[in-house]
């Protein structure tokens, strides 16, 4: 299975496609879910590393993570030919990335969205192989000066339960290229990390279900992607006043709504499905 390079897109754009999708009414209560990924995938994609290069006059960080510098960052993988699927992912809280302590909240978001090239966009459903996303987990593992490693969360949810009932679903999950748009999950946090933590990498895992043949129930096949984004994190004695780092780029959705933070430290605002792509 070929991995195309990641490519960056505006957060700008994100922001309105965020601020799009939150305008959704009904969004369904989310439901954490700490259990491991049930079932086995058939074909398991390749595990990329984002390749991060500090842009020039940027200080140094200990940790290497494309993520911290430009505040955002877009991997896309191709799960078919000419059929990729994307996450972006971006900061939302701090937006100045540099300000992710140890003993802070730290907000980001991300979407997961599908791009069929064979097909128009404007396509109807029975012209595009139909992708479903039936499993989000996320684990992560800490990088610490004292040598120790950490995992401290475990996150897995059935999308479906993160968006409104009316967005098209299946027994293979949540269709992610219809109409009304793939997952949006605008506002989720880490908690607080050992103190000696310098860096934090998250794995995600999405399980999707690919249509080989447009329109051919009986051409799915199951894949696990596996994007992985390394996260730098500050000591407060570092701290320069008026110090910057990462994009100012970004959105945080304010709907009332209120986070549900389980036991081992994740807060998880509601999603929505619809449009997260221009």
């Amino acid at each position: 299975m070929s991995i195309r390079p990641t490519a960056r897109r505006r957060l700008g754009v994100v922001a309105l496609a965020a601020a799009a999708a939150l305008s959704l009414s009904g969004c369904a209560q989310v439901v954490e879910a700490f259990n491991s990924i049930s079932g086995t995938s058939q074909n398991v994609a390749a595990t990329p590393a984002p390749n991060a290069t500090p842009a020039t006059g940027t200080v140094e960080m200990p940790f290497d993570s494309q993520f911290t510098y430009d505040g955002s960052v877009q991997m896309t993988y191709e799960i078919a030919d000419g059929l990729n699927i994307i996450l972006d992912f971006w900061a939302v809280d701090s937006k100045r990335t540099r300000e992710w302590y140890p003993d802070n909240a730290k907000t980001f978001g991300f979407a997961v969205n599908v791009k069929d090239t064979r097909v128009d966009e404007k396509a109807v459903l029975k012209q595009k192989r139909r992708v479903y996303l039936s499993n989000v987990s996320i684990s992560s593992q800490t990088a610490q000066a004292s040598n120790q490693v950490s995992s401290p969360f475990q996150f897995s949810a059935d999308p479906r339960t993160l968006v409104p009932t009316d967005t098209i679903r299946s027994s293979k999950g949540l269709l992610i290229n219809s109409y009304q748009g793939g997952l949006l999950v605008p506002e989720t946090t880490i908690n607080q990390l050992p103190p000696d933590t310098y860096g934090i990498t998250l794995q995600f895992a999405l399980d999707v279900w690919v249509e080989g043949t447009a329109n051919d129930d009986k051409s799915f096949v199951q894949q696990t992607v596996y994007p992985v984004i390394p996260i730098a994190i500050y000591p407060r004695e570092t701290e320069t006043e008026g110090s910057t780092g990462g994009a100012t780029d970004g959105t945080s959705s304010d709907d009332g709504s209120q986070g549900t933070t389980g036991t081992d430290g994740w807060t998880t605002t509601p999603g929505t499905g619809g449009p997260t792509t221009p």
